[in-house]
């Protein structure tokens, strides 16, 4: 145990702020992967149909929408050092409480609001990741997602048999200590923001230059894709393309993969190439793959080519949320909390509009549509210079 302290000690010490906003980012992704798995539980708990269950997972998205533009209005006063610590504990404490729900209502209200602090961390914690880079000058969004993307694979894998071992209760709990415990060891490391970012007097408003909005169109159609491929790519590789149900669920777990291994190396890429090429190749690389995805009748090919759309998508968030969170003229917390409010809005607006198209198109075209998406990516990738740090 003595040694296990000791290595942590020392993983903080190298570059402590860095590693700081990365356990942030993994305990986010652990209690939301967790929370996954404690879904089918609570559909049986409550005895509730999908249709209810699609409403409140709505209600969570619009926690999510409503407090991401708040999280932004109060880093603009306090910083996203404050606003982030506050946002987590809240966090923290949210997976025990809704795993106590035993009526619909109550259930309503409570994960609006574990949507809400989950969105308003999500913005400031991307907020502080960008203060990261700008101390450090060089980029560390991409591995930082990377973190995410490994706290929810983390929390995800190990949910069922926590369930099974803990019960439905005790494993909320568990996670609920384990993530307090990881937020303890972080707190003293979380770096605070420069003075001049942020005022008790400064008042939220929305930015007037156009590019900001432009970056967030970026995260947007960045978004769209992965969350069509996780609602829809078992759906159309059993009802289109004719594959098992065992083998559907590859699809999204290859795009799931290759994003992570990228975007932990995604960092080094930007640096290397600079963040308009290294988004222009992004794109180019989710448009093939969205293409082959689209236009293929194997599903082995379309598994492959999702593999490959991850390999593109990976990094376009992070770049788009790092050249927002560095406009001149627009507070940090401000710019990425347009940027993630566009972005997120994407994810949860698009399935249910894919599903109206494909019920009249199917969802080869709608593959092939999304091809173009990255294509505009690619025309608007001059956006996103101020995310650079260092010449390529």
């Amino acid at each position: 145990m003595g040694v296990i302290f000791v290595n942590v000690s020392v993983f903080f010490r190298s570059q402590p702020a860095r590693w700081a906003v990365a356990a942030l980012f993994f305990l986010n992704g652990a209690v939301l992967g967790s929370w996954a798995s404690q879904i089918p539980v609570m559909v049986r708990q409550l005895q509730i149909t999908e249709f209810t269950l699609g409403m409140l997972l709505v209600a969570f998205g619009v926690g999510a929408l409503i407090f991401m533009p708040l999280s932004g209005w109060l880093m603009a006063r306090y910083g996203s050092r404050n606003v982030t610590l506050a946002f987590t504990v809240a966090f923290v404490f949210a997976l025990p409480c809704v795993s106590l729900i035993t009526s619909l209502w109550p259930a309503y209200i409570l994960l609006f609001l574990f949507g809400g602090v989950s969105g308003g961390m999500d913005v400031s914690m991307n907020a502080n990741a960008a203060v990261v880079e700008q101390s450090y000058a060089r980029p560390i969004m991409s591995s930082s997602h990377g973190f995410w993307s490994l706290g929810g694979f983390v929390g995800g894998a190990a949910g069922g048999t926590a369930i099974e071992t803990l019960g439905f209760v005790g494993h909320a709990f568990a996670v609920g200590v384990i993530s307090a415990a990881l937020l303890m060891v972080t707190w003293r490391h979380v770096i605070k923001d420069p003075a001049a970012d942020f005022s008790s007097k400064l008042r939220f408003s929305f930015p007037k230059s156009p590019t900001i909005y432009l970056i967030g169109l970026i995260a947007l159609l960045g978004m769209i894709p992965e969350g069509a491929i996780r609602s829809w790519s078992a759906l159309y590789l059993t009802d289109e393309l004719g594959a098992d149900l065992a083998f559907s669920g590859w699809a999204f777990a290859a795009l799931s993969a290759t994003m992570a291994i990228v975007r932990f190396s995604g960092d080094s890429v930007r640096a290397h190439f600079g963040a308009v090429r290294t988004l222009q190749w992004s794109s180019l690389t989710a448009a093939v793959g969205l293409l082959v995805a689209g236009l293929s009748g194997s599903y082995w090919v379309v598994m492959l080519a999702f593999a490959f759309v991850g390999l593109g998508i990976a990094n376009i968030v992070p770049i788009a949320f790092s050249a927002a969170g560095n406009q001149a003229g627009v507070p940090t917390g401000v710019g990425m909390s347009v940027s993630a409010t566009m972005g997120y809005a994407g994810t949860l607006a698009a399935p249910s509009l894919i599903g109206l198209v494909a019920e009249r198109t199917g969802f080869s075209m709608i593959f092939v549509a999304f091809s173009l998406f990255m294509m505009l990516i690619f025309f608007m990738a001059n956006l996103v210079r101020t995310a650079d740090f260092t010449k390529s």
